[in-house]
């Protein structure tokens, strides 16, 4: 009973908040498609790039720059399609890959890099691309929303394992999680391009200090409420408090628009037949399902680990038994810092830095963690997949702007069916 209200209450004040920061969205200026075109080394100017919407509409229309670099700002977040004109291009300048035309989804407040590279044309043709089969054309499609349903999915898995832990420990719904997943990713550029640290040392700093911000959170402020017998309403309200406060010091200090990392922005694709993948996004997720699988059998076979459930499970009885608890939700908050940290990092790479990129996915954060099942690792990375892929792969049907609403719609489904969450645990009441 007590997690249905503090579930029913988080949801109230989700809507209470995001009703009242409706107008902040006005702020996240950037959503946009650019890029940089160069051939042997130099800069390729005075080339045409033109972008549609999925109904065939114009959208912007730009020429790149004496320095290669192109930018049509768009009207909102969507998928559009991006066409350059070989007919504008060098005489003996091709698209090595074939495809001059490439569909992809912006996302909101985000500026998305788009990658042509360029090449001398070996078999002296046009360069114009062979038309593509609509099949073809379809099914490649369709396979790049798997894929990047899949990489999203795991992006917000760690997000998602994090609160599921400090929800577990504490019963606490931290509305300010997203704020740690912004301050990874603040992090990370400040150290990237202000401090110019490789984007490699940046990431793990971020990290580091993401862990670092968590633990002081709890010891300094949390912990303080925690001693003092709070209520978790009370708490919870307080954490909509912190979640402002922390977005607009970052919108102070960082700014209201979307930037990039210095490295790995527009990286080559490695063309998989229908598929073309970044070697970063691969990289990204690898390092995802490692630090994720890590986290899950620690929970299972470490002594902290056993520590941590034993609190989740009866803080009273685990204290009788010589656990120290507000130890236990300390690291806990550290182990959650960190993966928030981690999460803000992969999330800017794949999609830029904004100040309030964490609030903008924190509902689907609450999200997989409720479909997976509150206070489970495993549950919280099996929900952030399915809403992932309900997420990219409702575009089919539905527009680009109502995809959040695809993966709330399997919520609804699978919480009516199954209350408890796909991995979670009946509770008796009374």
């Amino acid at each position: 009973m007590r997690r249905a209200v503090i579930i029913f209450t988080a949801v109230l004040g989700f809507l209470f908040t995001s009703l009242g920061l409706g107008a902040t969205s006005a702020l996240a200026e950037g959503e946009a498609l650019q890029g940089t075109l160069i051939n042997a080394g130099q800069p390729v100017a005075n080339v045409v790039i033109k972008v549609s919407d999925e109904g065939g509409t114009s959208a912007g229309e730009a020429k790149s720059g004496p320095d290669g670099k192109w930018v049509v700002p768009l009207k909102a977040a969507g998928t559009y399609k991006v066409d350059l004109d070989t007919a504008t291009l060098p005489q003996g300048v091709v698209v090595t890959t074939g495809r001059s035309s490439l569909t992809l989804t912006v996302f909101e407040g985000a500026a998305r890099a788009v990658l042509f590279p360029l090449g001398a044309d070996a078999a002296g043709g046009s360069g114009a691309p062979a038309p593509e089969d609509d099949g073809n054309s379809q099914l490649a499609r369709v396979l790049d929303l798997i894929y990047t349903g899949i990489h999203f999915g795991l992006i917000i898995a760690l997000a998602a394992l994090g609160l599921s832990l400090i929800f577990g420990t504490m019963g606490l719904t931290n509305f300010a999680h997203g704020e740690l997943i912004t301050f990874g990713a603040v992090g990370c550029f400040l150290l990237n391009v202000t401090a110019e640290l490789p984007l490699e040392i940046a990431a793990v700093a971020a990290v580091v200090l993401g862990g670092a911000f968590g633990y002081f959170q709890d010891r300094l402020f949390w912990g303080w409420l925690r001693n003092r017998r709070t209520g978790l309403i009370g708490m919870m309200i307080i954490s909509i408090g912190v979640a402002l406060i922390l977005r607009y010091v970052y919108l102070y200090f960082f700014g209201g628009d979307t930037r990039q990392y210095a490295q790995y922005v527009a990286q080559p694709g490695m063309d998989l037949g229908l598929l073309s993948i970044a070697p970063k996004n691969l990289i990204m997720d690898g390092i995802a399902i490692v630090v994720l699988i890590a986290v899950s059998l620690a929970l299972v076979m470490t002594r902290l680990g056993k520590a941590t459930r034993a609190v989740s499970t009866n803080p009273a009885l685990a204290a009788a038994s010589g656990i120290s608890v507000d130890s236990i939700i300390r690291l806990v908050w550290t182990i959650g810092g960190a993966l928030a940290a981690l999460s803000g990092v992969m999330l800017g790479l794949f999609q830029g830095v904004n100040y309030q990129m964490g609030f903008q996915i924190l509902l689907l954060v609450f999200a997989a963690v409720t479909l997976g099942g509150l206070g489970t690792a495993f549950g919280a990375l099996l929900g952030s997949l399915v809403v992932g892929l309900a997420t990219q792969l409702s575009t089919l049907w539905i527009p680009t702007e109502l995809k959040n609403v695809g993966a709330l719609a399997v919520l609804i489904v699978i919480i009516l069916v199954r209350p408890q969450g796909i991995l979670g645990r009946r509770e008796r009441i009374g």
